[in-house]
């Protein structure tokens, strides 16, 4: 069994505590901004997680906390073994990388309580703070850092989805020492909540070397292999791995003095189209190159490439993207 922060017992003692907000009102909105102000590390657009101190308590198992009472998920909360989330650290939207678990968040259906957001707001606010988190960020984004960031992101539209102009987000962050640090985001409205969290993660590449019995095989089965070969970032310049990738096709090409191919190249769909459409076509062409230098005829290849068209998975996750970004080797 999982275990997870009780929120239960938090939002119990909050329900009780209506005379002591109303006591808490007199405080006046001055105070309370120069206290966040106080409190924040973030004052500027500089983070600086070293500024945060390391959280040792024991918060359980992803995603670490469960709802308050009385409060769903409205839907299947997305889970994610990894995935980029952006949070607004001091107004920029930042991007983070790790598993994910997000969610929309509502009144039970059989509850004669009414949303109220306060609630769902203070009940994660304390649950959080009390293992050790601290908020970054509360605030609203401009129209201007949403259509900037907006064109990087993916995945917008989703369940839970946060950084919206207009929307009052609360950042948190609980710092650890030997797990990756959790970022916790959350906003609402006068119907509903939504609550992002992610723990900091490498990517964990699952994609293998596939070795030159294999590319025969596909080739004389499917009339096609589908290879991922590693370039550097934004480059046609094959990587360590990706060099090694082409000495397999080689020796395809060699056994079978018949063979010829054509090499397509493909990437994601991160940035402008066109942009990606030369990157494909170097890459592909780079490829071709290393395969001449190692003694094989030009008339047996031919290169190309596609861009982000005919994508294989889905453009709204990491591991999608990896799957995306490839070289097709197509039987002639």
């Amino acid at each position: 069994m999982k275990t997870r922060i009780t929120i239960a017992a938090i939002s119990l003692f909050i329900l009780s505590c209506n005379k002591k907000k109303a006591e808490d009102s007199n405080v006046t909105q001055d105070s309370i901004k120069t206290e966040e102000k106080s409190t924040s590390p973030t004052t500027s657009s500089a983070f600086n997680i070293d500024a945060v101190p390391v959280s040792d308590k024991n918060i359980g198992d992803f995603p670490f906390f469960n709802m308050p009472e009385g409060l769903v998920s409205q839907n299947k909360p997305i889970e994610k073994k990894y995935d980029k989330v952006f949070f607004p650290i001091g107004g920029v939207m930042t991007p983070f990388e790790g598993k994910v678990w997000k969610a929309n968040v509502v009144v039970k259906e059989e509850s004669d309580e009414k949303w109220a957001l306060p609630y769902f707001e203070k009940s994660f606010d304390e649950a959080i703070t009390a293992v050790g988190g601290v908020k970054i960020f509360d605030g609203q984004i401009t129209n201007e850092e949403y259509e900037k960031y907006s064109k990087e992101v993916t995945n917008l539209g989703e369940d839970g989805d946060v950084g919206y102009a207009g929307e009052n987000i609360k950042v948190y962050v609980i710092r650890r020492k030997d797990q990756g640090n959790i970022f916790i985001q959350l906003t609402g409205n006068s119907a509903s909540g939504k609550i992002n969290i992610l723990q900091e993660e490498g990517f964990k590449q699952t994609i293998t070397l596939v070795k030159s019995d294999e590319i025969k095989k596909q080739l004389d089965e499917k009339g096609k292999a589908v290879l991922h070969i590693n370039f550097d970032t934004d480059k046609a310049t094959l990587k360590p791995d990706g060099s090694d990738a082409v000495k397999e096709i080689v020796k395809v090409l060699n056994t079978d003095k018949t063979l010829k191919i054509a090499i397509n190249g493909y990437t994601d769909n991160s940035g402008n189209a066109d942009h990606n459409l030369k990157l494909s076509d170097a890459r592909a062409q780079s490829v071709k190159g290393e395969i001449t230098k190692a003694g094989i005829a030009d008339d047996r290849l031919s290169a190309k490439g596609f861009g982000q068209q005919s994508p294989i998975a889905d453009n709204n996750t990491e591991e999608g993207k990896a799957q995306n970004r490839r070289v097709e080797l197509i039987k002639k």
